[in-house]
């Protein structure tokens, strides 16, 4: 089948299996109150690009940037899925890349996510770093949180390699 990336509204009735997903990973092995995804409807809000990965024109995977306030420009990665039966295929390294690009199109100089410590988010970690982003303090909005581990990449640099 043939992959498709764009960016859409995160209210399209096609992407409730996603969002049934995201949210049951989310709240699979992390305290309710160390849970910092947005909900569906604030995706969709002013300040937030949301990207789908399509194949066959089924939805498989999404991602979402926020823009943060403040100078220089900066935004959060929010909301990275890939559904569990289309993983291992380099889903979630291509919506990195799509994420990263659309970042440095936009002329923001820094990346920001939170991520669990949890094993279930050791992928998605190793993903991150391997892409260049460095564990950093609590950012906007945020607090210390011993489930939560903070990454920022500087976007002011060369492009990395996320093929």
């Amino acid at each position: 089948m043939s992959l498709s990336v764009a960016l859409e509204s995160p209210m399209s009735d096609d992407l409730d299996l996603l969002f049934l997903r995201h949210a049951a990973d989310m709240h699979a092995d992390t305290p309710p109150e160390s849970i910092h995804m947005l909900p569906r409807e604030d995706l969709a809000g002013p300040g937030i690009a949301f990207f789908t990965i399509r194949d066959g024109g089924q939805p498989v995977a999404m991602g979402a940037l926020k823009r943060l306030s403040g100078q220089p420009p900066v935004a959060e990665i929010k909301s990275m899925q890939v559904l569990a039966e289309h993983r291992g295929r380099g889903l979630s390294r291509l919506m990195l890349g799509v994420l990263i690009g659309h970042a440095r199109a936009q002329g923001w100089s820094r990346l920001y996510l939170e991520t669990g410590v949890q094993p279930s988010f050791a992928a998605a970690r190793a993903l991150y770093e391997s892409a260049g982003f460095a564990r950093c303090g609590p950012f906007q909005g945020y607090a210390e949180d011993p489930n939560s581990l903070f990454l920022a990449l500087n976007l002011d640099t060369p492009a990395e390699s996320t093929a």
